[in-house]
């Protein structure tokens, strides 16, 4: 299916959501230019390079890899000369302060003897936990994270029905670390699975079961690495977009969405009015409206709802390796309950924070000199709401190299050298995250989901959005399905007015 030439989309923003809906865009017959403040496109993905050590800066975690494959086979190019991935064996290591070790397996089978071996776990009961998984995804996820909440004829369909039928309460009225507390005999094998409120920057003590359907994604789906590290991705995504036709304008800064009538009718850059039927927002929605739309009580409304946590990100070049470790490690706080207080409560940084370690130099051995690895070290922060991120930088820095020296048997100082840093600031600076939020809005209420901002305004006609900051939230796989929604109401759109 496609339109006829004449239809010309502007997209503000060249983050992961809007490489692809660019692309679709172009697939369907749209004339699409992408606008870009930053001198490349990828968004949250960008790597750099310090003395031989290379860094992906932003996400890492590359899961359900049918998203980008998807794409390719719509744009009818094979994805092979563009982006190649490997199967991860261990999704990820982790590590409690009272030596305990887990490697969490991509293997179901193999994950479930491994709890059993060192959390005294029964198999089944990981299993059945992972099958319902499955389930809540298959009937549940999917449903609502391919298509708009905000449709009315969303609700007419036969299938939403019957994932409402197959939404036990518990997944709706409980969190998912009462959920969890219930399934699982060891405090350990909570936390693990806890942890996936993470995942979209929430608390596991305020945020619904309903998150337990991400398990799934890992441990029956797996994980996998990208060749060459996450950077990757946004490379061939800007490529297939070049090769569809897409027009890339870098170091661009869009000052205004050009609104007449209700609709929108183009931008505004550097003075200059450029026209178009349909721009496409991938900047997030509060930015959106404050900055683009000058609507600042459409923008406060937005800022009713919880953010998303941040991070504190230590990019350290490690001269030693340590074969204890592997792609992702998680090294556990002693104490969850109170390292989400702190997060979303106090908005300050635990002094016990979990530390998150991913190596790519595992994997791609150039990402470092011989012998030596890159640490991506990540701590879990709160936005930014003012507060004294020096001070908290140095004590983080304390805490995540104390926590890793006690489980390694040696101080790991010693052996960092290179060192960059990324606060909430810097993430915002970077992205135009507002406050650092990873992901927009935090998952950390049962109707999340439905308050989180649409792909779409009817304030605004011809406008569009898509990215972590709308729906269906924040991460690489949503940002894939958020533009693959925006793309098809796009595509209803200019149905309509044709008929």
């Amino acid at each position: 299916m496609s339109h006829s030439s004449s239809t010309k989309a502007i997209v503000i923003g060249s983050g992961v959501a809007g490489l692809v809906i660019a692309v679709r865009l172009a697939i369907q017959g749209t004339t699409v230019t992408v606008y870009e403040k930053k001198r490349a496109a990828g968004g949250k993905i960008s790597s750099f390079k310090k003395e031989n050590y290379q860094f992906d800066a932003g996400p890492s975690l590359f899961t359900q890899p049918e998203n980008i494959r998807e794409l390719f086979e719509l744009a009818g190019e094979p994805i092979e000369p563009y982006f190649q991935f490997d199967k991860c064996n261990i999704a990820c290591k982790y590590f409690y302060p009272n030596g305990k070790e887990v490697n969490a397996f991509t293997d179901a089978g193999l994950f479930a003897a491994e709890l059993n071996d060192k959390l005294g776990e029964d198999p089944m009961v990981i299993k059945k936990y992972l099958s319902d998984s499955e389930k809540l995804y298959e009937r549940t996820g999917s449903i609502f994270l391919n298509r708009s909440l905000h449709k009315i004829k969303t609700w007419f369909d036969r299938k939403v029905f019957a994932a409402f039928a197959a939404t036990k309460m518990s997944y709706l009225f409980s969190t998912l670390n009462r959920y969890n507390g219930r399934k699982f005999s060891s405090p350990e094998a909570t936390q693990l699975f806890n942890r996936y409120a993470t995942y979209n920057g929430s608390s596991p003590f305020k945020a619904p079961a309903m998150l337990s359907l991400i398990p799934h994604v890992e441990h029956n789906e797996g994980i996998f690495y990208p060749r060459g590290g996450m950077i990757s991705i946004a490379e061939a995504l800007y490529k297939l977009a070049l090769k569809k036709g897409v027009v890339f304008h870098f170091d661009a800064h869009v000052e205004r969405i050009i609104q007449h009538e209700g609709r929108a009718r183009g931008i505004v850059i550097n003075g200059e009015n450029i026209f178009a039927d349909v721009v496409v927002s991938n900047v997030d929605a509060y930015f959106t409206y404050r900055n683009l739309l000058n609507n600042h009580a459409r923008a406060a409304k937005i800022l009713r709802q919880e953010r998303s946590s941040s991070a504190m990100i230590f990019y350290w070049g490690i001269n030693r390796k340590f074969s204890q470790l592997e792609l992702h490690n998680i090294f556990f706080s002693g104490d969850y309950k109170k390292e989400f207080d702190f997060i979303f409560n106090k908005k300050q940084v635990y002094s016990d924070p979990t530390v998150y370690v991913n190596i790519t130099s595992k994997f791609d051995p150039t990402h470092a000199p011989a012998n030596c690895d890159n640490w991506f070290v990540m701590i879990n922060v709160p936005a930014n709401n003012g507060q004294d991120w020096a001070t908290i930088k140095e004590k983080a820095r304390k805490a995540a190299i104390f926590k890793i020296s006690a489980v390694l048997g040696e101080d790991i100082e010693q052996y960092i050298a290179v060192e960059e840093t990324l606060d909430p600031i810097g993430i915002e600076n970077d992205t135009a995250s507002y406050m650092g939020s990873l992901y927009g809005t935090s998952s950390n209420s049962r109707m999340a989901a439905f308050v989180r901002h649409p792909n779409f305004t009817n304030k605004v006609r011809n406008l569009y959005f898509c990215g972590g900051s709308v729906h269906p939230g924040g991460g690489i796989p949503l940002c894939f399905k958020s533009a693959k929604i925006t793309s098809e109401l796009i595509s209803n759109d200019i149905k309509k007015k044709r008929h």
